[in-house]
């Protein structure tokens, strides 16, 4: 199956067999930064009926929900010391410095108010006895700054935005599957998008003069992870880069240290989320031999250490032959009583308590997966991509998190870019609606570039009826593979080749092997448009452009930063302070370059020479 770009073969398919649909702002994804971005636009004076968001899933059914342990911001309600220059510290720290400051910055300094905001609208914080917002310690923070609903922030704060979204009107429509993105013929400037409305399997073209992807990562593509298997799959970035945009930092692939064994608690269970904040609220973990064995790995930071160090300990400890009967350790927070694990921990108990384990009194068993892509598209300080009209945001975007993500900053992302991009958005709109008319009464600075609005929408029609004419062949066609099947050899190659720890020969090996699946992928068995066959093959195409970006990027990085941990240069090299950017060449083929980041600010500054860092021994 080729991989999204803007090349087609064939006849468009006529414009009576597909929809049209037209709006100013196209949003492509329904999580938090979606919803942010939207309520951005309509707070700033845009008119509802312009703005349209597109969930692949049913409303309110995004993967935000599945962050569960908090969402940063210093509001100093434990440690007033704290601010947001020891919060962006502490970003840049995790990020061992291949962050870009300017975008951690952004997220740093507008936290605060925008919690403040989630608690104005109805979000139903945990507080403390004196009513405040109250925050939690997770790893690699030096304060207390994770703002937190019990263990289900994610779901809380989704159901809050899209409540407020709701409030002011906003369009939606689910279910429906965004394959390509439309540009004009240099793939300079976004002209709007093309998806399958997966309930009926009829084509819809949307005709935008934004686009904002907001359509999360690609940590799904492993095989152990935990996303659910029809998210995650790299949709955005692969996306964006067949649109012309560049990706950045893909090989950065964030292993949280603790996801549920499957071969403890059933299969569908393998990798899903025990949150950090069993190990923020006091949570041990112990190996096969009852060793707390983070005291080897970190004494002073002990489990609350980043989560790379924490991922790669305990990924030694099994590989050692330290691990459960399982392939797993012990998570342990029965020390602390039943009412507090039941009120911090609500869902995690509940989910355990219907498992038949009780964790206020028994360890439960977790192992490391994939869980955070901390590379995406590049974007500038207000989140647009270098193809004109064209936004990433959330987990989408690159640039917060360098080469480890401070947990607790992903949702915090999604609110602080969402309205960045909104305001950005909103300003590019009114200036469009202002700007003066030429004598043929066209305006000279609308949201769509220097292309008149007719030629615009012929361009759109026949890019977007040509990709369906290669959808409508692709359905329905009795091929020799099954896409599910080899989308699951994507996501084992990637466990095998570009997992915690990877080397030379393996990253070799991996994109000689990606190579035999993409040939193999011309070939499949996919049934009609509303079926799970022709869902899979869409996921694939994005699966191998996204895989070969991580595969490439982790083979040029000869060193080890973060979560890219090469066994073959296990040092960090000052050298490598540098982001690997990849983009399509003339010919289609992936180019890889670097980029060096940039410094932080004076404030920031001072805030890396103060040397803040957690004291893990306030928790025991």
């Amino acid at each position: 199956m080729d991989s999204p770009r803007q090349t087609a073969t064939g006849d468009p398919l006529e414009s009576d067999d597909y929809e049209l649909v037209e709006s100013s702002v196209l949003v492509v994804g329904a999580g938090a930064a979606g919803a942010r971005t939207a309520i951005e636009l309509v707070e700033q004076g845009v008119d509802p009926e312009e703005l349209l968001v597109l969930g692949k899933r049913g409303h309110g059914d995004a993967h935000t929900t599945w962050a569960r342990g908090g969402v940063n911001g210093a509001l100093g309600t434990h440690d007033p010391e704290d601010d947001w220059t020891v919060h962006a510290a502490d970003t840049l720290k995790e990020g061992h410095f291949v962050n870009d400051p300017e975008k951690v910055e952004t997220v740093t300094k507008r936290m605060p108010d925008l919690l403040g905001e989630l608690d104005e609208w109805g979000m139903d914080f945990s507080r403390t006895d004196d009513g405040e917002i109250d925050q939690r310690y997770f790893g690699a923070q030096s304060f207390r700054r994770t703002a937190f609903a019990g263990d289900h922030t994610g779901e809380s704060m989704l159901d809050t935005l899209v409540e407020r979204a709701q409030a002011l009107d906003i369009p939606y429509r689910e279910n429906v599957f965004v394959s390509q993105l439309v540009t004009d013929d240099e793939d300079t400037r976004i002209l709007g998008a093309a998806g399958t409305d997966l309930d009926t399997g009829k084509f819809v073209a949307f005709d935008a003069d934004v686009v904002v992807l907001a359509a999360g990562g690609y940590t799904s593509l492993y095989h152990r992870h935990s996303s659910r298997d029809d998210e995650n799959t790299g949709d955005g970035p692969a996306l964006a880069y067949g649109a012309g945009a560049q990706l950045m930092d893909v090989e950065f692939v964030q292993f949280h240290p603790t996801g549920m064994v499957g071969d403890r608690y059933g299969d569908e269970w393998d990798g899903r989320l025990v949150t950090e904040a069993v190990r923020g609220e006091g949570g041990r973990l112990y190996n096969a031999d009852g060793e707390r064995f983070m005291e080897r790995y970190s004494p002073d930071q002990m489990e609350l250490d980043a989560r790379d160090v924490v991922a790669r300990a305990i990924d030694e400890e099994i590989a050692a032959g330290r691990g459960t009967e399982n392939g797993g350790v012990y998570l342990d927070i029965s020390h602390r009583d039943r009412s507090f694990v039941q009120e911090r921990l609500p869902r995690m108990y509940e989910r355990f308590s219907e498992l038949g384990v009780d964790m206020a009194q028994e360890p439960v068993e977790v192992a490391p997966t994939a869980h955070y892509g901390m590379g995406g598209v590049v974007v500038d300080e207000v989140g647009e991509t270098r193809v004109d009209g064209l936004y990433a945001i959330g987990e989408t975007m690159a640039g917060v998190h360098g080469a480890n993500r401070l947990g607790g900053n992903s949702l915090a992302e999604t609110l602080a870019f969402g309205e960045v991009t909104g305001q950005a958005v909103a300003a590019r709109l009114a200036g469009a609606s202002e700007s003066p008319s030429d004598g043929d009464g066209n305006s000279d600075g609308d949201a769509s570039g220097d292309g008149d609005a007719s030629s615009d929408r012929e361009r759109l029609r026949d890019r977007a009826g040509r990709h369906f004419a290669d959808l409508a062949r692709l359905s329905d066609h009795g091929g020799t593979h099954d896409p599910e099947t080899l989308l699951d050899e994507v996501r084992e190659l990637l466990w095998a080749h570009a997992g915690i720890h990877r080397d030379d020969a393996g990253l070799a090996a991996g994109l000689a092997q990606l190579d035999v699946l993409r040939e193999r992928a011309s070939d499949l068995a996919i049934d009609d448009r509303t079926s799970r066959s022709f869902e899979f093959a869409l996921d694939l195409g994005f699966a191998l452009v996204v895989a070969e970006a991580v595969l490439r990027g982790a083979r040029e990085r000869t060193e080890s930063r973060g979560a890219h941990a090469r066994s073959d240069h296990t040092e960090t090299d000052p050298d490598w302070r540098r982001n690997i950017v990849v983009e399509r060449d003339s010919v289609g083929a992936m180019r890889v370059t670097t980029a060096t980041p940039g410094t932080p600010s004076d404030a920031v500054q001072a805030a890396l020479d103060a040397g803040y860092e957690l004291d893990y021994h306030q928790l025991e």
